[in-house]
């Protein structure tokens, strides 16, 4: 293969001068001596049980850190890089990180569910013990102490009390070789009391070069002799399980397009061209005739099919009597509510780098995990996975999965065929058309509580489909659309009232409803999935028996709440915004901008979050703003408490633009909503004040930090509204056209 360095060490300036394309090749540049050492340039992923899978130690007394898990814009990297740093006694500016390559990184699975510090932290950190050990060993033989006398300190052992006078640095003993030490996990870890870089503010590692342009995106990638692809698909995707079937292709009708060339496979059909424009336009001048699809149920019909479906119901809680639980309790609530499909839709649509060759592939994309990649990506070019190699570049913000292994695999298609590398970028309409969406939910909710505000009975059936496990590209391409699925994915198990430590609740049934995925929209996992929909539903339904108990709301869920740690967030936010005690719209106004305030709990994993929210009401036009937000979490070890702000504020900006703007639009053939003027998200302008709030449990284990607030927010923003309206919404987006008739229906 070509091989041209990965590290240019170009900035956007060199790549402007150059045409905008940073030139890259497919090799092991930058790929240190001892890592080369310990994998040999084999498929990997490398052994798991060798400590030279994890760390490589150069002359320099600098280190680089092998892990599973990518950056996806959360600072992810850089809290790895603080784990591994402070096992071994490094400063973190000795030390940085692999690019995630099936060839040279471990497997550590996806990148997702808020799990990387949670599940690949301890992997590393237990590694870099072992590393750290193994070190130490050779510094006792080369000072001739026992190693209980030697300390660390950037890198460098010394003899305690001896300073420099008796000292080797990590960078001597090792130097660019391998350990050769197997991985036992039996190295003592450092105690949380002697931490200096876990729990510290550290700087983000990777926004230097995000902010001087120096930053390798996925979408500024070039190969030389490359092509340019673009996928033919119809305008917004039909009903799962019929995929996208080309009846007839008219080539013809793009022979006035230089050098574009039509890609068939199966029943995929891309274009590809010399020049990107070209492509472009071929995509959109090929006549191509499409198979007709089932008829889709359309946004007004959704719910209403969902419900009526016979599903496969699943138990996901049953405590107490549910019966004697609702027996003559003082108040009882209970209502609907409708949550939609959302998109991905990152703003940098989803790009691919592949070069396919006889003998082997390389394909570079934004995949959340690089071994599940290479083994569709094997799949697609009938090709053993060993002989498929996927490397992570990052791409435009997505949390979920979006279509990243689709621009991939259609790369990879066209490469296979024509035989030169080829970059594929996903249109706009691409992107939100043919999404993985977030899957449409339908709760019903009922709830008591008797005369002293103790909840006493709960309720919960929700309605939802499965989520997909293969990509739109592979389906079509092996034309087997649908076939491959997990439609028990999206079940609720995940809902926090299914235990009982967010609210005590002595009788309790939590029931799942999964309704079949033909006829449907394809889904997947959408940051914190479902979350949303739990929390809009339950915590509407729990700030109602407050009301009707004439009780403050907090006040109310402290008296119910089952776990100090939830307590512990639900006044961490409350707190922060100087929440007073009152009645729910208790303060109705009739001027035409009304404000409110709300409170809310939720969760995605098994951490915990509440929000504060403060919106104003144009009562006139229906348009909600959403202030300020105030959000707590508690992840148990904040790795780097910076970093959790930076995703709490990220997390409720996002909320506020999936409840108050967001939803996918369809009609009985296909997906409507293609373009962010029918799928409109929150600006910049609109997006509120938040105030995060980090609750560091030094003691505890990390867990998850990147969803766990988004439930909480949408609750509280939804609790908000009839504070200052007197009117519940039990659908969102909670749109102006939803607040005008729900107020109009009022009056």
């Amino acid at each position: 293969m070509t091989v041209i360095s990965t590290d240019t060490g170009f900035s956007r300036r060199d790549m402007l001068k150059g045409g905008g394309a940073l030139i890259v090749g497919f090799n092991l540049a930058g790929i240190p001596g001892a890592a080369l050492a310990a994998r040999g340039d084999v498929a990997g992923p490398p052994d798991p049980n060798a400590i030279d899978t994890w760390i490589a130690v150069h002359a320099d007394n600098t280190a680089t850190v092998y892990f599973g898990k990518c950056e996806l814009g959360q600072g992810n990297t850089t809290g790895m890089l603080q784990i591994a740093a402070e096992e071994l006694d490094f400063s973190m500016s000795q030390i940085s990180a692999a690019r995630l390559d099936t060839n040279v990184t471990p497997n550590q699975g996806a990148t997702s569910s808020s799990s990387s510090i949670e599940r690949g932290g301890p992997q590393l950190r237990a590694a870099a013990a072992e590393a750290r050990r193994a070190l130490l060993q050779r510094a006792s033989l080369r000072l001739g102490v026992q190693i209980n006398s030697l300390v660390v300190n950037d890198g460098v052992v010394s003899v305690e009390g001896e300073g420099d006078f008796r000292s080797v640095k990590y960078g001597d003993l090792l130097g660019d070789k391998p350990f050769n030490v197997k991985f036992t996990g039996a190295a003592p870890l450092k105690p949380a009391n002697r931490y200096k870089l876990v729990g510290a503010r550290v700087a983000r590692v990777d926004l230097p070069g995000k902010m001087s342009g120096r930053y390798e995106l996925v979408h500024h990638l070039r190969a030389p002799g490359m092509l340019h692809g673009r996928v033919v698909l119809p305008r917004g995707q039909r009903a799962f399980g019929a995929g996208a079937k080309p009846l007839s292709i008219d080539e013809n009708s793009i022979k006035h397009i230089p050098t574009a060339r039509v890609i068939r496979k199966g029943d995929f059909v891309g274009v590809v061209a010399e020049q990107e424009w070209d492509a472009v336009k071929a995509a959109q001048a090929l006549k191509v005739t499409w198979q007709d699809a089932p008829e889709l149920p359309g946004n007004a019909n959704l719910f209403t099919q969902m419900r009526g479906q016979k599903t496969i119901d699943t138990v996901i809680a049953n405590r107490g009597d549910i019966a004697k639980g609702f027996a003559g309790t003082a108040h009882e609530r209970s209502s609907a509510y409708f949550c939609p499909y959302q998109g991905h839709l990152p703003f940098g649509p989803n790009c691919a780098l592949a070069d396919v060759r006889p003998d082997g592939a390389v394909v570079r994309s934004s995949t959340q995990d690089v071994y599940n990649a290479r083994a569709m990506l094997a799949r697609v070019l009938n090709m053993p996975a060993d002989k498929v190699r996927v490397q992570y570049y990052e791409g435009s913000g997505t949390f979920g999965r979006s279509c990243y292994e689709d621009a991939a695999q259609a790369a990879a298609i066209m490469s296979q065929a024509i035989g030169r590398p080829v970059r594929v970028q996903y249109m706009r309409w691409d992107e939100h058309g043919w999404d993985n969406y977030g899957p449409a939910h339908l709760a019903e909710v009922r709830a008591a509580v008797d005369a002293h505000g103790k909840l006493v009975a709960y309720e919960y059936h929700g309605w939802q489909h499965g989520w997909t496990v293969t990509s739109t590209i592979l389906d079509i391409a092996l034309q087997k659309p649908g076939v491959e699925r997990a439609s028990g994915s999206a079940s609720i198990t995940v809902n926090p009232m299914s235990t009982g430590s967010m609210y005590i609740v002595p009788n309790r049934r939590v029931i799942s409803h999964a309704v079949p995925m033909e006829g449907y929209l394809r889904g997947a996992a959408l940051r914190s999935p479902l979350d949303l929909s739990f929390a809009f539903a339950s915590e509407q339904t729990i700030d109602e028996l407050a009301y009707a108990l004439k009780m403050d709301p907090f006040e109310f869920r402290r008296r119910n709440i089952g776990d100090k740690r939830w307590l512990g967030v639900l006044e961490a936010a409350a707190n922060a915004a100087s929440w007073k005690p009152r009645v729910m719209a208790s303060s109705l106004s009739s001027d035409e901008v009304v404000r409110g305030r709300g409170i809310g709990l939720g969760t995605h994993h098994v951490s915990y979050g509440a929000a504060v929210a403060d919106i104003e009401v144009n009562r006139r036009t229906g348009a909600i703003v959403a202030t300020h937000l105030y959000g707590a979490l508690d992840c148990g070890l904040a790795v780097n408490p910076a970093l959790v702000e930076t995703q709490i504020i990220g997390q409720m900006i996002q909320s506020v633009s999936r409840v108050l703007k967001e939803e996918v639009l369809f009609d009985q053939r296909g997906v409507t909503s293609l373009d962010w003027n029918s799928y409109p998200v929150l600006r910049f302008a609109e997006h509120p004040a938040v105030t995060p709030i980090v609750v560091q449990r030094i003691d505890e284990p990390a867990t998850g930090a990147g969803e766990e607030v988004m439930g909480a927010t949408v609750a509280a923003i939804a609790n908000a509204f009839f504070d200052a309206t007197g009117v519940r919404l039990r659908q969102y987006p909670m749109t102006p056209e939803r607040v005008r008739a729900a107020l109009a229906a009022r009056t």
